[in-house]
């Protein structure tokens, strides 16, 4: 146990260092799990992905159509507004701005908003999803997400605080208004940099 408190602080002490420890982050070698409800179970023969909104055609991708479109990998850090970060990760699945191109967006489109299991929502911009490390992931360091991640698939964007990267993707909004989620509506805040520290919402007195 020591050993592991050594080695992490030194790790962190290292990515510290090299400016990639936002404020208030600490180092974690684990992979925490935190979400809101059940994991739902996935079925391969009902499961589907949609794109809707202010696209140029609506499409439906079934388990074995998703896993057909050209995916690419991504190594980076993440970083939890609880307060953790892991670095080094690898991540793959298709690239969110390759995958736009398979239906087109109207020139309305500003936001996407993130449609998941039970209900759950998230907002970003429409540039954020575009930059060029943003997911539609469906494996983590080599091997398919684990059940409590997300499997099969979850968008990733590792810019933001880690809840923007919605675990149980099931639907694509594209929207001409912005359309806060359910941790947004919650007091999370809307955009959550984390190297801007954006956790919360700001209430009360200020």
């Amino acid at each position: 146990m020591l050993d592991d408190y050594v080695h992490r602080r030194q790790e962190e002490k290292r990515v510290k260092s090299e400016g990639r420890l936002p404020p208030n982050q600490s180092l974690t070698l684990k992979f925490p799990v935190l979400h809101y409800g059940p994991v739902p179970p996935f079925d391969p023969a009902t499961w589907d992905l949609k794109v809707f909104g202010e696209v140029e055609q609506e499409m439906s991708w079934d388990w074995n159509a998703f896993k057909q479109i050209p995916t690419a990998q991504v190594h980076t850090d993440i970083h939890c507004v609880t307060g953790w970060s892991k670095f080094d990760t690898v991540w793959e699945g298709p690239l969110f701005r390759d995958f736009v191109q398979l239906f087109g967006v109207k020139p309305a489109a500003q936001y996407v908003i993130a449609h998941c299991e039970f209900g759950f929502t998230t907002n970003l911009p429409l540039d954020v999803m575009l930059e060029d490390d943003v997911l539609l992931a469906w494996k983590f360091n080599g091997d398919y997400l684990e059940p409590d991640h997300g499997y099969p698939v979850r968008t990733f964007v590792p810019q933001r605080y880690f809840w923007k990267s919605a675990k149980w993707l099931r639907k694509l909004e594209f929207s001409a208004t912005d359309k806060p989620g359910f941790w947004e509506q919650a007091g999370y805040h809307n955009d959550g940099d984390p190297w801007k520290e954006e956790r919360y919402q700001r209430r009360g007195r200020f």
